[in-house]
C-alpha cells in the first residue's frame, strides 16, 4: 500500500520540477535527490507490499520508510503551497522572478532544502540489510505456513457432515444439473462470490455426492491459493486422479519435469470422463498454464472453478460454460445457519428467548456472509447470558483476537493483499464513508482523482482510469453493485459491513484514515484523512490537523470547518449547514476537489479563483444564482456541477442552471458542465471546448438554435446532453442538428417540440431518452423504437394524444415512466414488444382508467408504480377479484400513491 503514496510523490516532484528553474533556485539540487532516493524507496515498498512481513522487525522497518515517504510528502506540499500561494492574484512572471530574492522567500527556500537534506540522511541511515533496500530483505511467507494454512482451510470443507450444511440445497441440485445434464463437450462451471461466501463449502458438498461421482470415471481437487508452484499442482492432479481410481501413483511421479508431467496427465485424462475441482484461482495465469492439460475430448468431462474474480470466472477453457454467482444470505438462512452453529445442543437447535434479540444483532452485524455466520456461532456456542452480552458490546471483526474470529479476518484480508498497489487505496478511501452508505461511482472516481491515486494512461482520460479501478474492485467482489445504469455500469456501490471494518482497522494502522463518530471530543489525529459521521456543536482545531489530505463530512450539523490544515486535497461539505465560507478555505492551493452540494450557500466569493489545482466543483443545490469571474482562472477544472432542482417534478420548470461568466469558456480542461443559463455570447465560446462530455444548458431560446446547434455538433465527445428553453411557450429548435453526438447516451430536451428531430433515429448509444413538457402532436415511438441501447424513457407531458402504443422494438427498455399526460386514456402493449421492461410508472395521468394493455406480455416486469391516477384504476387492481388483478398477478412490487 506504502508504494502508492510514493508513486504520487515521484510525480508531484516531476510536476514540481517542470517549474521555471528560477522558481526553484536553492531547492532543486535537493528535490532532484529526494526523486532518486524515493524510486529506490518504491522498488523496496513495491516487494515488501507483495510478499508480506513477518516479523516486527521487518515490520517496523516498513513503517519507518512509510513515515518518512509521509515527511517528504508534507515537505513537497508546503513548497507547492508557497509557490502557489506568490501566482495568486494575477501577479505577472517577471514579478516572481523578482520576488524569490526577498528574505522571506530565500528563508523558505533554505528550509525546504534543509529538510530535504536531513531526510536524505534519514533514509541513507536506515540499517542496511542486502545493499539497502534490497529485494530479498523481505522474506516470502506466502509459500511457506500461510500458504499450507490455506490450503487446508480450503479442504476442510471437503469433510464436512452433511448435516452441519444448511440453505445449499437449490445451489447444490444447479450445480448437479449441469454436472449431469448428459453434455458430451467438456464443461466448465465458474462460482464466484466474495471470500467466505460458500463456495468451496458448495462445491465440496456437491463433489461429494455419490450420485455424482457415478458420472465420473476419475475426479480430483486441487485448491490453488495465491501462491503455487505448477509442477506440484500438477503433481497431486496426478496423484488425485489415480487415487479417485485405486491406482498406484508412477513411481517416478516425484523427478518429472513439466513436459513430463503434462505428457502423462493427458496421457491418463484421454479417454477418460473425468470431474476436476480448481479451487480458490485468483488470476488467468494458471488456467493458461493447465489448459493444454484438460483438452476437450468430447466425453463429458466437468471442471468446476472456485474463485473471487469475475475475469477468472469467465476465462474460457473450451466447450460449454456456467457462471453461478454466490449472493449473501437472507435473513431467514442466515438466521438458520447461525442456530445450526450457536445452538446445536438445544432442542431442534432453537434460540432460547432470552438471547433472541443479542442472536439478531450478532447475524446482523454479518450481512449474510456465511464464513462470519458460522464463525461467531461456533464462537457463541455454550456461553452464558454474562458473555454473550461481554461478545456483543465489544464485537470488532477486525481487532479481535479470537482464533474462531481471526480466520474470518485472515480470509478476507487475502482480497485485500491481492490488489495490485494503485488499488489498495482506492478500496481504504472507501471505508472512510458511512457503514451501508450507498456510494455514488461518479463522486468516488473524483474523490480519487482529487487524491492523487489515479494514474495517468496514455490515451485514457483520468475518468476512464478511475472508473476501470471501480470495476477491478466489483469484480474482485471487494465492492457491491446496488444500482447499475442501463449500460449495466455500476451507478451506486456499497461496501460489505466486515470488508469495510478490516478496511478501517488497516486506514488507521497505516495513519491512512480515520472515522469520528461522535465519541469523545477529538484532541488529535494521526491519520491524513478524517471523515466526520457524527457531531454536535463547533469542531475545534486539534493536533495533526496540517497534516490533512482529505476532510469528509457526513453530518449535516456540522457549522463550522476547523483551521490548520493547508495541505487539503478534498473537501466534501455535502448538506452541511453552512451559509458562509471562511476566507482560509481559498488559500488552499493544493485542493483538487470541493463538495458544497446542498449547503446553505447564496454566493461564490470571486477568491474562488485562488483554487489553482481545483478538479471538480459541485455547488449543486445551493441558492447560488451566478458564477463569480474569478472561476475562469480554474485551469485545471474537470468537472462544475452547478444545478439546483425545484423539488417538483410536475411543473415545466423543474431544475434551474446558474449564471455564468464569458470567461468560463477558458476552461479548456472541462468535462462536465451542468448547467449554466445561455446567452449568445456564451453559447458561442464553448464552439472551442470540444473535450466536454456532459453540459446542461437553459434559458434557451428559438433564436439561438443555429448557434446551439453548431456548438453541440463539434462536441464530439458529447455523452449527456440537457437543453433547457426560457419558459414552457417558447419552442426548442434544434433540426439544424444534422449529425449529434455518435457518444450522446444521455439526452434531456425540456420544451415544446413541433416535431420529433430528424436526427433521433441516430442516436445508437443512447440509452436514456426524457422529453419534458414537449407536447407532441407527432407519434414519438416509432422513431426510437428500434434505439439498441435505449434503457430508460421517460415522457413527461410529451404526447397531446389520447393513446399511446408500444407496438414493436424497444428491446433494451427496463424503466418507462410517463406523467403529466391530462388527455392520455389508453397504453397499449403488444406482444413481445419491451422484453426486458423491470419498471412502470406512470404519474398524474388522470383520464387513464385501466392499466396498460398487454401489461401481462412484460413477464420480467417487477415494479408497477401509479401516482395520482383516476380512482377507477386504482381499483381496478387492488385486491385479488378487482377486474384487472390477474394482469399484474406476476409483478412482484405494486405502489400506488
Amino acid at each position: 500500500m506504502d508504494s502508492a503514496v510514493v508513486n504520487y510523490l515521484i510525480d508531484n516532484i516531476l510536476s514540481v520540477l517542470a517549474i521555471e528553474t528560477s522558481l526553484l533556485w536553492g531547492v532543486r539540487d535537493a528535490v532532484v535527490d529526494m526523486k532518486n532516493e524515493l524510486i529506490s524507496m518504491q522498488s523496496f515498498l513495491v516487494d515488501a507490499d507483495k510478499k508480506g512481513t513477518s516479523n516486527e522487525a521487518e515490520k517496523t522497518w516498513v513503517a519507518s520508510v512509510r513515515d518518512m515517504t509521509y515527511e517528504v510528502e508534507d515537505i513537497i506540499d508546503r513548497f507547492v503551497y508557497h509557490i502557489n500561494s506568490q501566482r495568486i492574484g494575477g501577479r505577472s512572471v517577471r514579478f516572481l522572478h523578482h520576488t524569490i530574492y526577498f528574505p522571506q522567500n530565500l528563508w523558505v527556500r533554505h528550509q525546504v532544502a534543509t529538510k530535504l537534506h536531513k531526510i536524505n540522511r534519514k533514509i541513507r541511515t536506515i540499517p542496511e540489510v542486502n545493499q539497502r533496500y534490497g529485494i530479498n530483505h523481505i522474506e516470502d511467507k506466502s509459500s511457506s505456513d500461510n500458504h499450507k494454512w490455506i490450503v487446508r482451510r480450503g479442504e476442510s470443507p471437503l469433510f464436512h457432515k452433511e448435516d452441519e450444511l444448511v440453505v445449499i440445497e437449490n445451489k447444490r441440485q444447479l450445480i448437479m444439473g449441469w454436472l449431469m445434464d448428459g453434455e458430451p463437450r467438456q464443461t466448465v462451471i465458474s462460482i464466484v462470490g466474495m471470500g467466505g461466501s460458500g463456495k468451496t463449502t458448495l462445491v465440496a458438498n456437491t463433489y461429494n455426492n455419490d450420485d455424482v461421482k457415478k458420472h465420473f470415471d476419475c475426479w480430483a481437487w486441487i485448491t490453488v491459493s495465491q501462491a503455487y508452484e505448477l509442477e506440484n499442482l500438477l503433481r497431486s492432479l496426478i496423484k488425485e486422479f489415480y487415487e479417485s481410481r485405486k491406482e498406484a501413483n508412477p513411481a517416478d511421479l516425484s523427478s518429472m519435469n513439466y513436459r513430463l508431467l503434462v505428457k502423462t496427465l493427458v496421457n491418463y485424462l484421454e479417454k477418460k470422463v473425468y470431474l476436476l475441482v480448481v479451487d480458490d484461482v485468483w488470476d488467468t495465469n494458471l488456467l493458461d498454464e493447465i489448459k493444454v492439460s484438460i483438452q476437450d475430448s468430447c466425453l463429458g468431462s466437468r471442471i468446476i472453478l472456485t474463485t473471487r474474480k469475475e475475469d477468472v470466472a469467465c476465462y474460457p477453457l473450451g466447450g460449454k460454460h456456467h457462471v453461478h454467482h454466490m449472493h449473501l444470505l437472507q435473513k431467514e438462512e442466515a438466521w438458520e445457519l447461525f442456530c445450526k452453529k450457536a445452538f446445536s445442543s438445544n432442542p431442534n437447535g432453537s434460540c432460547p428467548l432470552e438471547l433472541e434479540s443479542f442472536a439478531q444483532e450478532l447475524v446482523g452485524k454479518c450481512e449474510g456472509l456465511p464464513l462470519a455466520i458460522a464463525a461467531l456461532g461456533s464462537l457463541m456456542y455454550s456461553k452464558n447470558m454474562s458473555q454473550w452480552s461481554e461478545i456483543y458490546n465489544g464485537l470488532n471483526w477486525s481487532l479481535s483476537k479470537n482464533p474462531k474470529l481471526e480466520s474470518v479476518k485472515s480470509i478476507l484480508f487475502l482480497s485485500f493483499n491481492d490488489l495490485p498497489y494503485q488499488l489498495k487505496h482506492c478500496f481504504l478511501y472507501c471505508s472512510l464513508f458511512p457503514e451501508d452508505h450507498e456510494i455514488q461511482r461518479k463522486m468516488l472516481t473524483k474523490l480519487w482523482m482529487g487524491e492523487g491515486f489515479v494514474e495517468q494512461v496514455e490515451g485514457s482520460t483520468l475518468e476512464e482510469v478511475a472508473d476501470s479501478y471501480l470495476v477491478e474492485l466489483i469484480f474482485r467482489n471487494m465492492l457491491q453493485v446496488v444500482v447499475r445504469n442501463e449500460f449495466e455500469r455500476p451507478r451506486m456501490c456499497k461496501m460489505h459491513d466486515l470488508l469495510r471494518e478490516l478496511a478501517l482497522s488497516v486506514s488507521i494502522k497505516e495513519k491512512f484514515g480515520a472515522v469520528y463518530d461522535g465519541g469523545e471530543e477529538m484532541k488529535e489525529c494521526k491519520a491524513r484523512r478524517i471523515s466526520i459521521h457524527k457531531f454536535d456543536g463547533e469542531l475545534k482545531s486539534f493536533t495533526g490537523m496540517s497534516k490533512l489530505r482529505s476532510f469528509l463530512v457526513f453530518n449535516k450539523s456540522l457549522k463550522t470547518l476547523p483551521s490548520g490544515s493547508k495541505m487539503l486535497r478534498v473537501l466534501n461539505l455535502e448538506d452541511a449547514p453552512i451559509d458562509k465560507l471562511p476566507d482560509e478555505l481559498f488559500k488552499l492551493f493544493n485542493l483538487r476537489y470541493l463538495n458544497l452540494r446542498g449547503t446553505l450557500l447564496k454566493k461564490l466569493p470571486n477568491s474562488i479563483g485562488r483554487l489553482l489545482n481545483l478538479q471538480t466543483l459541485d455547488i449543486g443545490g445551493t441558492q447560488i444564482e451566478s458564477l463569480p469571474h474569478g472561476i475562469g482562472k480554474l485551469q485545471n477544472l474537470r468537472h462544475l456541477i452547478m444545478y439546483r432542482y425545484t423539488g417538483n417534478w410536475n411543473e415545466f420548470r423543474y431544475s434551474i442552471g446558474m449564471q455564468a461568466p464569458l470567461n468560463i469558456g477558458q476552461l479548456k480542461n472541462l468535462q462536465t458542465l451542468c448547467y449554466f443559463e445561455a446567452k449568445v455570447d456564451l453559447i458561442r465560446q464553448f464552439r472551442s471546448m470540444t473535450q466536454l462530455t456532459s453540459i446542461g444548458i437553459g434559458s434557451v431560446k428559438e433564436a439561438d438554435e443555429t448557434e446551439l446547434c453548431i456548438t453541440i455538433q463539434n462536441m464530439r465527445l458529447l455523452c449527456s446532453l440537457s437543453v433547457m428553453v426560457t419558459n414552457e411557450e417558447e419552442t426548442l429548435r434544434m433540426d439544424a442538428l444534422s449529425s449529434p453526438p455518435p457518444n450522446l447516451q444521455r439526452l434531456f430536451l425540456i420544451g415544446k417540440l413541433e416535431t420529433v428531430p430528424q436526427w433521433f433515429c441516430s442516436l445508437q448509444s443512447l440509452t436514456h431518452l426524457q422529453l419534458h413538457w414537449s407536447r407532441l402532436a407527432e407519434d414519438l415511438l416509432p422513431r426510437i423504437a428500434n434505439l439498441p441501447h435505449l434503457g430508460h424513457l421517460t415522457l413527461s407531458n410529451a404526447y397531446v394524444g389520447k393513446q399511446i402504443c408500444f407496438s414493436t422494438g424497444f428491446p433494451k427498455l427496463s424503466k418507462l415512466e410517463i406523467r403529466n399526460s391530462p388527455q392520455l386514456n389508453e397504453i397499449i402493449i403488444e406482444k413481445g414488444v419491451m422484453p426486458n421492461m423491470k419498471s412502470i410508472g406512470i404519474d398524474s395521468c388522470i383520464e387513464l382508467k385501466t392499466v396498460p394493455k398487454g401489461i401481462e406480455y412484460l413477464k420480467n416486469l417487477q415494479e408497477l408504480v401509479l401516482a395520482s391516477v383516476s380512482m377507477e384504476l386504482q381499483h381496478r387492481i387492488e385486491g385479488e377479484g378487482s377486474v384487472d388483478f390477474p394482469k399484474v398477478r406476476h409483478i412482484p412490487k405494486k405502489c400506488i400513491w
